[in-house]
């Protein structure tokens, strides 16, 4: 019951993400170019614009909630982000040394933004592993939201020496899906099925790790392959969503935090929830950062930050950390 519901808030997000813009096509005219009618502007907003950033906000929405997911059952620490802890970071300051060094900015993005944040799981494994630190979520995610202010430093320094992608590079580091080349999908998408496909083979050993090591032995997985493993999923989900929309903070913390509330901490149930409620809340902050300052457009990122920040202050105020 649950998952419908959320099924269906997915759906009427969708469906308004399609009618509602900051453009001169009232709505109306957009109901009506949804049955490929009305006029020929009205269709192309509807299904040329909207629909690829739409498209596209569905698609990175489920990766960074997956993969905040995955962060999170991993490090057993439920404040554990791709965002925050340097990830999307370090897959952003691929990009602009991929970018610095002669690559498009569009298409030959992806691979570079799955090994740089191939990179950034590496250094959140190894700062989880720390002895002072495996066992205080806050320090971790501190150190971890140092690490990504370093890197995404270094990529604005980077893409200051590079004046042919500075003003589409300074929107899209900011995290946006208005203006990105839809064709980039295509590029992600053998990526995201390699991901898919891990998830689904080791969904159940990954839980069993959630409740320790000596569980997981007991029961015959291990613990060191699996890390691995999910891992690489992380890198490919945060790289390929980096790639399309740049670097977005949060997602991957708000949404397994309400998924956890409405179905539980075993991560075999609650991912589910997370495949829906990840676009739900990506389509929702890019409608709204259509219309807040009309006729301009706010970057999505900006939202997420505004949406998620409250809820890392409430968690750590408040000293509500679950332990996974």
């Amino acid at each position: 019951m649950r998952l419908l519901l959320s099924l269906c808030l997915l759906l009427v997000m969708l469906f308004a993400s399609m009618l509602i813009g900051s453009g001169n096509v009232p709505f109306v005219d957009a109901l009506a170019a949804l049955g490929n009618q009305g006029s020929e502007t009205a269709r192309f907003v509807v299904w040329e614009l909207r629909f690829s950033r739409t498209l596209m906000a569905l698609v990175v929405g489920v990766c960074l909630a997956v993969a905040g997911a995955l962060m999170q059952t991993l490090t057993k620490n439920p404040l554990a982000e791709p965002g925050l802890m340097g990830v999307s970071a370090g897959s952003a300051f691929a990009i602009g040394l991929a970018i610095l060094f002669g690559a498009g900015a569009a298409d030959l993005s992806v691979w570079p933004a799955q090994i740089g944040a191939l990179v950034g799981c590496l250094l959140v494994i190894w700062i989880s592993q720390t002895q002072n630190l495996a066992n205080d979520p806050v320090r971790l995610v501190l150190t971890g939201a140092t690490l990504s202010a370093l890197l995404l430093s270094s990529t604005a320094i980077i893409l200051m020496l590079d004046d042919r992608v500075a003003d589409e590079i300074r929107f899209w580091i900011m995290g946006s899906v208005a203006g990105r080349n839809v064709n980039t999908l295509y590029h992600v998408m053998p990526s995201l099925v390699i991901a898919g496909l891990i998830v689904a083979v080791f969904i159940r050993p990954l839980a069993s790790i959630g409740l320790g090591e000596t569980v997981a032995v007991g029961l015959g997985h291990n613990p060191n392959k699996i890390r691995m493993v999910i891992i690489i999923a992380v890198a490919l989900l945060v790289g390929a969503a980096t790639a399309v929309a740049g670097p977005l903070i949060f997602v991957g913390l708000v949404v397994p935090f309400t998924a956890r509330a409405i179905a539980g901490t075993d991560i075999r149930r609650y991912l589910w929830q997370c495949l829906l409620l990840g676009p739900c809340l990506l389509v929702f902050a890019d409608i709204i950062c259509r219309v807040i300052v009309p006729p301009s457009e706010l970057p999505v990122g900006v939202l997420t930050t505004l949406i998620g920040a409250p809820v890392l202050l409430f968690l750590v105020h408040t000293k509500r950390i679950p332990r996974l």
